[in-house]
């Protein structure tokens, strides 16, 4: 199979060299192609130029994309997406003046989910998890983080990596697992919390291990949930596994968790919507990414993530959707790339950073996704008519996808009977 696309209007996020991440002053920088070719041979991208030195080069699907233009999909870097049902009534109790922490604390949020995925079979839960997939790879997505975390049982925890692996091995989207192996204590260990810990330890990851699935293990670290100490046992139990740290810090509290996270190196600290001088330091001294959810305190009108403190101290930032059922439940990317520049003052150019190659980078695929670049894979958004990639986050209700190219393959996604599966 072979695409060829022609007359693209930019072609963005171009690099002749392969780019791994980009960081502080350089997230500014958006390398643009003008009235250019790219041409693609089975999944991956073999070719780029200007349009005068098209000439000659043939393939089985030609797409004209004038006035359009082309660039990586977004990779979103955390996501939970393998839920059961929805966690809508909450919804409500937030409207009518219940906190976040006031409904988990009558047993409501992580909970709640957790009770239906317990009693939802794993057949039920993949159609469910597969269909949230397929619809937003049809908004752009061609990479997705899926955590655990919704099982809270040792039983459930790994239903819900087997679900994962299922959508890996069938999606033809790029999926990271990663497990959660700590996201709220469970009703029945309410005062038992160093037994459930140890539950995880000596049971969960050993046997998640063991299923080979996830390479990642995620803490939520905060205040009633996992404390510093708890974390540290959990992230030294999951080493022992060779499972690198992808951890919640800094949502609702400060708590140190930034700098546990770098000592452990972890591959991404996530949400971050609170932090101090010592957290910057840290992250200064490391190889770890700074992930913004956005979506997450838009919902929970909580503080956005401090991202030009964060770029203006010469780091690196990812944006992703945290898509899950209590807090932050949408996986559109597309107005994630918005609330970066109008929530969180970043440039455009900084938001398609931070939603491409530094996505990317915060799973583990940078080097292989994320930028336009020969012999990196094709997952690809072909927009629809625009002057610029500055509209896309301007016009933030607005839907900028035409077509998509998942895997190398190119998809209507107009067509309701089109699926994304291998």
């Amino acid at each position: 199979m072979s695409i060829l696309i022609k007359n693209i209007k930019q072609l963005v996020q171009v690099y002749d060299h392969n780019v791994m991440i980009v960081k502080g002053e350089a997230m500014k920088t958006l390398p643009v192609l003008k009235n250019a070719y790219l041409y693609i041979e089975h999944d991956t991208i073999i070719e780029y130029g200007e349009m005068e030195y098209c000439e000659g080069i043939e393939a089985e699907t030609i797409v004209d994309a004038t006035g359009k233009l082309v660039l990586p999909s977004w990779c979103d870097s955390h996501t939970h997406i393998v839920y059961a049902g929805n966690r809508t009534s909450e919804f409500v109790d937030r409207i009518n003046g219940l906190s976040y922490e006031d409904i988990a604390n009558r047993g409501g949020g992580i909970l709640n989910s957790a009770k239906l995925l317990q009693e939802t079979s794993e057949e039920d839960l993949y159609n469910q998890s597969i269909n949230r997939l397929e619809e937003l790879i049809r908004m752009g997505t061609g990479a997705f983080e899926i955590k655990t975390g919704y099982g809270l049982t040792v039983e459930a925890e790994l239903k819900m990596l087997k679900v994962i692996k299922r959508i890996k091995q069938e999606s033809l989207a790029k999926i990271t697992p990663t497990l959660l192996a700590a996201h709220a204590i469970p009703a029945d260990y309410k005062t038992k919390k160093e037994d459930y810990i140890k539950l995880i330890t000596e049971k969960l990851i050993p046997k998640a291990a063991k299923l080979n699935v996830s390479h990642y293990i995620d803490v939520f670290c905060e205040e009633g949930y996992f404390d510093l100490e708890d974390t540290e046992t959990i992230l030294k139990a999951a080493a022992k596994y060779k499972m690198q740290p992808k951890i919640h810090v800094n949502q609702f509290n400060i708590l140190g968790g930034v700098g546990l996270g770098v000592k452990y190196n972890a591959l991404s600290v996530d949400h971050l919507e609170e932090l101090n001088n010592d957290d910057i330091e840290a992250l200064k001294k490391s190889e770890t990414m700074p992930v913004a959810l956005p979506g997450c305190s838009y919902f929970l009108s909580i503080p956005y993530t401090p991202a030009r403190q964060i770029i203006d101290a010469g780091l690196p930032i990812a944006i992703a959707t945290d898509y899950n059922p209590g807090s932050a439940p949408s996986g559109n990317m597309n107005f994630i790339v918005s609330a970066a520049c109008i929530k969180l003052k970043m440039t455009p150019e900084e938001a398609i950073n931070a939603a491409t190659i530094n996505g990317a980078y915060a799973m583990g695929i940078s080097s292989m996704y994320g930028s336009i670049t020969r012999g990196k894979k094709a997952n690809l958004i072909i927009t629809k008519p625009l002057n610029d990639y500055s509209e896309i986050p301007y016009a933030f209700a607005h839907n900028p996808v035409d077509q998509v190219i998942i895997n190398g393959q190119l998809k209507d996604i107009k067509n309701p009977e089109e699926n994304f599966r291998i």
